[in-house]
């Protein structure tokens, strides 16, 4: 537990894990694999499996893929760090009302799992207090991640007082924040700071937002020293589960320019750039209906992907999305990191 509140504390780059299926719409391990080992290699400091960009529909009763998309990664991790050891956090994604959030940290934790990610979207009529209650069992088992999703997307909108009260788990060690929203962002992030505990590691998951996320210092209390700083200090992030080692060396450069007394502008142009190309990725101009087989479409250009199959047969690139990821591809080449892919594209995929 220790080791893993250190590890999340210090930021890291946790890309949410896609899912590769082949043109039967059926899992394809072995593209699958290249991929844990593309994010493995590109120097992630983990992996969020089961959560939105693996699609949900992987625990649909006739499909079942939520137990042997877990162990693939869980398997595939545990070489990769066999040959070179390393920190890492593994984190499985959970959903559903108690008994099945239940579980599936119960898997998660007998594959191996450091950490639940916890979804919410089952509770969107619920009183908050029944969530943070649902959130206290499930952290019995494993050690809890809290999930602001974004309304647009099945979350709901949380007041700072639930945020306040899920700082009291003893063993929540991050929390997510995916609203898409800077009120709600200032929410947890104040709460965190009302709580004063300090072993609780913030993530965004604000994929339109991640650059300003993680270089703003979040002040309450006070003018400067008198009052209490907080950091959003790595992402959780689908939009990292694209160009991941370009994600990785802006990590490792944010970690070194956040504590500098100021802050060079060309952040802002690199602040920009992100958003717009995560605005294509994620197809933000159709409300996000294309986000999965968008960031499929990078991946498979990159060549590590087959098809843009999903689970879901109606999930499919938007009128003009292709477009728009050709545009930021080409405007903005820092942002990619193709020539990493195709260096390492034939070993990736052996075995």
């Amino acid at each position: 537990m220790n080791d893993l509140r250190r590890h999340l504390l210090q930021g890291q780059v946790i890309p949410a894990h896609p899912l590769a299926l082949d043109a039967g719409r059926r899992l394809d391990e072995r593209r699958q694999r290249a991929l844990t080992r593309y994010y493995l290699d590109a120097g992630s400091g983990g992996l969020a499996v089961g959560v939105h960009s693996t699609q949900f529909e992987i625990r649909d009763p006739g499909i079942d893929l939520f137990a042997p998309v877990l162990e693939l990664a869980a398997e595939t991790v545990r070489a990769s760090l066999t040959e070179r050891p390393r920190p890492f956090a593994l984190v499985a994604g959970i959903c559903g009302q108690t008994n099945q959030a239940m579980q599936e940290i119960g898997l998660a934790a007998s594959l191996g799992y450091d950490a639940g990610l916890v979804s919410m979207t089952a509770f969107r009529d619920a009183p908050p207090g029944e969530i943070v209650d649902h959130l206290r069992q499930v952290s019995a088992v494993l050690p809890v991640i809290g999930f602001y999703l974004q309304p647009a997307v099945g979350g709901r909108v949380l007041p700072y007082a639930f945020w306040r009260r899920l700082m009291e788990i003893e063993n929540l060690v991050s929390v997510k924040m995916a609203p898409f929203n800077r009120y709600q962002t200032i929410d947890v992030v104040r709460a965190l700071a009302d709580s004063g505990r300090e072993d609780i590691a913030l993530y965004t998951g604000n994929d339109d937002s991640i650059v300003s996320d993680l270089l703003t210092p979040f002040n309450f209390g006070g003018d400067g020293d008198r009052g209490r700083t907080i950091r959003i200090l790595g992402g959780l992030l689908g939009q990292w589960g694209v160009w991941t080692k370009r994600a990785v060396e802006m990590m490792d450069r944010i970690r070194e320019v956040r504590e500098a007394p100021q802050i060079d502008s060309d952040w802002l142009i690199a602040s920009a750039r992100l958003t717009d190309a995560n605005a294509a990725v994620f197809d933000a101009a159709n409300g996000f209906a294309g986000v999965i087989p968008g960031i499929l479409e990078v991946l498979r250009r990159q060549g590590l992907l087959e098809g843009i199959w999903c689970l879901n047969p109606e999930e499919r690139l938007s009128p003009g999305q292709a477009e728009e990821l050709d545009r930021v591809s080409r405007d903005y080449p820092e942002l990619t990191d193709d020539t990493f892919v195709r260096e390492n594209l034939d070993r990736w995929l052996l075995g």
